[in-house]
């Protein structure tokens, strides 16, 4: 049996007066996930746990199967296996953003989708300026980067910028939540400072201000851990290999803890132009080649904290069209057992820029030879892929593994 997950992230949304009471996923022209859900079985799957932040980081180790209250161990740790930097003993890693601050106020939590060679400059800038025997900065990609802090305390309360546009920095700064934590809190706080009286002085970013372009001119770190013990899929579930495809460093770390392989595509971006034809052809061969992969594009998401919504409907289309049709086509042509599954991992609502922590609408649709092999059922009666329309389906409200449970059917 072979295994597909489709991961859209952050597509799923709210119901938008200037869509008519649609949703961005309702309002969209996908004639191919409308037929996968017609021809499937869906339901909607809960993805963060009561007390945890509806971040990327959790929504998807929660939909692999992973329980997050004792195997998270932050975001940074997860991006740091993506990006091969070892987490030694006694270390502590962060994700650590580029962001552009204004008036005092963060504007946004990707510096304008910094390039990836301006990000890579002021990150080195940094190393210089701030990095010491206890402080390192590893570059990553676009506004996405590492900080590593010796005998570091995770017990700290730090904010993801994505969740704050507009707030002031002043007010979501770094906070310790024991005692024993307040040391490293307060070394965070000093490197974000200096970081805001440097990086404007980069010929980066004095380059960006005379182009009219946000300039990266603060660091922001947040999703501090030590280095994670995860099981890999391969040792829960009746597959011997994997891979993940995206363009996103917190997705290919988890892929890396959980035994997949990591397959990068040319033009692959995490934005609305990323390479989806490119992506589907990855797919397709890892498909011939493993059985399992886990295929994620960004695109969604990004537009929603961006507050577009025509974007939004454009990056789910695409979604549709150029890269879920072809491997559609492609698979649809072969003998052997196929399953393939489609979901959002939380939604993100153009209105707030952010996630919410709320169900997410998922389909699982196999082929005839995967329904004969695993004795499936027949399709439920839900018609059209969206957050409303499949809440009717048969596998109703999930939590947790319980989706991966059913997609390889050991439960």
């Amino acid at each position: 049996m072979k295994y597909l997950i489709v991961l859209g992230d952050g597509m799923a949304d709210e119901p938008i007066e200037a869509l008519n009471g649609l949703t961005p996923m309702q309002a969209a022209h996908t004639p191919v996930m409308d037929f996968l859900a017609r021809e499937g079985r869906c339901g909607g799957l809960e993805t963060v746990p009561e007390g945890f932040t509806p971040g990327s980081e959790i929504a998807n180790m929660t939909l692999l199967g992973y329980d997050v209250r004792s195997q998270f161990e932050g975001r940074g740790s997860l991006e740091a296996a993506s990006m091969n930097v070892e987490i030694p003993q006694g270390w502590m890693a962060a994700r650590c953003n580029l962001i552009c601050v204004e008036n005092g106020c963060i504007k946004n939590h990707s510096a304008g989708h910094i390039s990836n060679e301006e990000a890579a400059q002021l990150i080195d800038y940094l190393n210089r300026e701030l990095a010491n025997e206890n402080v390192r900065f590893h570059a990553g990609v676009s506004y996405r980067h590492l900080l590593l802090m010796k005998n570091a305390d995770k017990r700290l309360i730090c904010t993801p910028p994505h969740d704050v546009p507009g707030s002031a920095c002043s007010e979501v700064m770094v906070r310790a939540i024991q005692a024993e934590a307040q040391s490293t809190a307060d070394e965070i706080n000093r490197l974000i400072l200096r970081s805001q009286e440097l990086l404007p002085l980069h010929p980066v970013n004095i380059a960006r201000k005379a182009a009219g372009k946000d300039m990266a001119n603060s660091i922001w770190p947040w999703s501090p851990g030590y280095r994670p013990a995860m099981p890999t899929l391969m040792q829960q579930y009746p597959i011997a290999s994997g891979a993940v495809i995206s363009a996103v460093d917190l997705i290919k770390g988890i892929g890396v803890y959980a035994g997949l392989e990591s397959i990068d595509v040319e033009g692959a971006t995490g934005l609305y132009n990323t390479n989806y034809e490119g992506k589907a052809r990855a797919a397709i061969q890892a498909l011939k080649e493993k059985d399992f992969v886990f295929l994620h594009v960004e695109a969604a998401d990004e537009a929603s904290h961006e507050g577009d919504v025509d974007l939004k409907i454009k990056t789910i289309e695409d979604l549709d069209h150029r890269l879920i049709e072809p491997i559609f086509k492609e698979i649809s042509t072969w003998k052997e057992a196929v399953s393939i599954a489609v979901l959002p991992d939380h939604p993100t609502f153009c209105r707030l820029k952010t996630h919410v922590a709320q169900p997410v609408p998922f389909l699982i649709w196999r082929n005839d030879e995967a329904r004969e092999q695993i004795k499936a059922s027949t399709p439920d009666k839900v018609q059209s892929f969206d957050e409303l329309a499949v809440m009717t389906g048969s596998y109703g409200i999930l939590q947790g593994k319980a989706f991966m449970q059913k997609l390889f059917q050991t439960q």
